[in-house]
């Protein structure tokens, strides 16, 4: 299908439409505000293209609502929905994505209904869809799912996901990030993006096309594909692959069993990994950022880690101290 007329590029829509999804889906974290503030800042024309698939949002929200009102369609709200993400208006941003790139709104009979899951902040959730693929979630992550007659596809646009995808060489099976997709017809592999530059790919099983499309001017022209063991790492300016053992690769995919392992983790990132999970704001010094800390931790025990990190490391005196909002200071005592 050919795209009308847009001024805008096919990566300032697409990026658009995924912050257009995530602003009506739930409200941003703090940084995924300042992730928001730099995209606006990074090129000419996204705060328009943000504007503009808002609006458009609105108004088919709006006419999704008359059209489940009169029976012209129907609209089933999943099970492990987060309540506060209206399946209206979810749809209602996918579809705002569709129109203005596409330059059609979805044909729910022809395509497939579009459904939306989510796992809220401290909880990992684990879903099947009707083709016997199955999806799980980590805290924080949201994903629209669309299974159609000649594709399945899903929409990531914040958060981490591994999938089980039911083998269907018919209907091949895509992942769709603001940094990039990953295209496979069936095989078992893990994404993050955490932000609108960042991508990350491991595959366990099988074998995955991966086209990053963060813009920068070492990203490949092609897909890249990937078999099992292997990690892509894109971030703006260019994209890294890594093999991965059998230790490591269990170590990386440890948050579907609620675990964090760090092997010697600047306690910036640990902290970072926590924070994300539970949906709190951890801010960190730079002499406590620094440290570094090792272990197996239970990602849901947030007070348990904090409680060990100040055992653990008593020599450098670490300080935690909670403020009456439920953010948390990790710095050192000799620090101001």
């Amino acid at each position: 299908m050919n795209r009308t007329h847009s001024p805008f590029d096919e990566t300032t829509e697409d990026e658009a439409s995924l912050w257009a999804a995530r602003l009506e889906g739930a409200e941003l974290t703090p940084r995924e505000r300042s992730d928001l503030a730099s995209w606006l800042a990074g090129g000419p024309g996204r705060r328009e293209a943000l504007s503009g698939f808002c609006r458009l949002s609105r108004r088919l929200d709006q006419a999704v609502s008359e059209l489940v009102a009169s029976g012209a369609i129907e609209i089933r709200e999943p099970e492990l929905v987060r309540p506060r993400l209206g399946p209206g208006r979810l749809l209602a941003a996918g579809l705002a994505a569709a129109a203005l790139a596409l330059g059609c709104v979805w044909f729910l009979g022809q395509s497939g209904r579009a459904e939306s899951y989510s796992a809220p902040a401290g909880q990992r959730q684990t879903f099947t869809l009707s083709d016997g693929t199955r999806i799980e979630l980590n805290a924080n992550t949201s994903v629209v799912v669309e299974n159609g007659r000649s594709e399945r596809r899903v929409r990531l646009a914040n958060g981490e996901a591994f999938f089980v995808v039911s083998k269907d060489k018919a209907r091949p099976f895509i992942v769709d990030t603001p940094a990039g997709s990953v295209r496979v017809t069936g095989t078992i592999f893990n994404v993050l993006t955490e932000t609108s530059s960042q991508l990350d790919v491991t595959v366990v099983e099988g074998s995955v096309q991966v086209r990053p499309g963060d813009g920068g001017s070492n990203a490949p022209a092609e897909p890249v594909g990937l078999g099992a063991g292997d990690r892509l790492s894109a971030v703006k300016g260019g994209v890294a692959l890594s093999r991965l053992s059998d230790s490591d690769l269990g170590d990386l995919l440890a948050w579907r069993q609620g675990k964090i392992v760090c092997k010697m983790m600047p306690l910036s990132e640990a902290l970072a990994l926590f924070a994300h999970y539970h949906g709190r704001t951890i801010s960190v010094s730079p002499g406590a950022a620094a440290l570094h800390v090792g272990g197996r931790y239970s990602i849901d025990d947030l007070d348990g880690f904090l409680a060990q990190l100040e055992l653990v490391q008593q020599d450098h005196k670490v300080r935690i101290d909670h403020g009456a909002s439920g953010s948390i200071r990790v710095s050192l005592r000799a620090e101001p």
